[in-house]
C-alpha cells in the first residue's frame, strides 16, 4: 500500500514509523521461517530457507535505510527503500513456498494471488489505521491520502473476495465437522463481508472529514480482517486450498 498511496501530502515522520515496523515484522518472520513448510507440506529444503532469510534480510537492510531516509526526509531514497521491502518481501514469499517451480505452477500462482490478497487486506487495513491516528499528530494534513487508502482497502476486499470464492467453489466439498464450517463461516463474515462494510463506511465519514471516527471503524477492520485471514489460514492448512 505503501508503493501505491500519495505520499507527497503525508508528512515523514508517519513513513519513519512505519519502516521501524517493517524491521519489527521482518525480525519476527526470520526467526519463525525455521517452522514454514513449502507447498506439499514438506519443511522446506535447507537452501530455500536460507534463501527465504537472505531475501527478509534484504528488506531488513531497506528497512533500515529507510527509516533513516524519512527521518531527514528523503523522499526520493525513503521511496526507494520502500519499492525495495516489497521486491524482497517477494522474494522471500516465493522462496519459503518452494521457489520459481512452485509459483509457476496453477495451484502455486493461485496460491500466490491469495498471498497478495491477504497482504492487500492486511496492508490496508493496518495502513489505513495507522494513518488515521497520524492525523493526532499532524491534524492540519490533508485527508486525500486516507480517502485514498480507504478506496484501495476495499479494491483489496473485492480481490479477496473473488480468490476466496473460486477457493471455496474448489474446496467446498471437502468441508466436514462443526468446526470447519465454523472457521468458514468466520473467514467470510468477519473476514470478508465484515471489512467491506468498514470500508465503505469509512469512505462515507470521510466525507464529513472526520478523520478520528474514519480510524475508529478503520481500527475495528483491522480486527475482522485477522480474524478472518487467521480462520482462512487454519482451513487452508487443512484443506491445502486457499480459502
Amino acid at each position: 500500500m505503501w508503493c501505491l498511496m500519495p505520499r507527497d501530502k503525508v508528512t515523514a515522520g508517519f513513513f519513519r514509523i512505519q519502516m521501524l515496523i517493517v524491521l519489527g515484522l521482518s525480525v519476527l518472520a526470520m526467526l519463525t521461517m525455521g517452522q514454514l513448510s513449502d507447498a506439499s507440506g514438506e519443511r522446506l529444503s535447507g537452501q530455500m530457507l536460507f534463501s527465504a532469510r537472505v531475501a527478509a534480510g534484504i528488506g531488513i537492510a531497506f528497512g533500515y535505510v529507510g527509516s533513516i531516509a524519512w527521518l531527514l526526509d528523503q523522499r526520493k531514497v525513503g521511496t526507494a527503500a520502500m519499492v525495495g521491502i516489497l521486491v524482497a518481501t517477494l522474494a522471500s514469499l516465493i522462496c519459503s513456498r518452494g521457489g520459481l517451480a512452485w509459483l509457476a505452477s496453477p495451484n502455486g500462482g493461485f496460491h500466490f494471488l491469495s498471498n497478495i490478497a491477504t497482504a492487500s487486506v492486511l496492508g490496508g487495513a493496518v495502513t489505513g489505521m495507522l494513518l488515521g491516528h497520524w492525523y493526532l499528530t499532524a491534524p492540519t494534513m490533508s485527508i486525500d491520502p486516507l480517502k485514498t487508502l480507504c478506496w484501495y482497502f476495499a479494491l483489496a476486499i473485492v480481490l479477496r473476495f473473488v480468490v476466496s470464492a473460486i477457493g471455496a467453489m474448489t474446496a467446498g466439498h471437502s468441508l466436514h465437522g462443526g468446526v470447519q464450517w465454523t472457521w468458514f463461516a468466520l473467514r467470510w463474515l468477519a473476514g470478508i463481508f465484515g471489512p467491506m462494510v468498514i470500508s465503505i463506511m469509512a469512505i462515507r465519514i470521510l466525507r464529513y472529514r472526520n478523520t478520528q471516527a474514519a480510524t475508529g471503524v478503520l481500527f475495528a477492520g483491522v480486527i475482522l480482517s485477522f480474524i478472518g485471514e487467521m480462520s482462512a489460514a487454519l482451513l487452508s492448512t487443512e484443506l491445502r486450498v486457499p480459502l
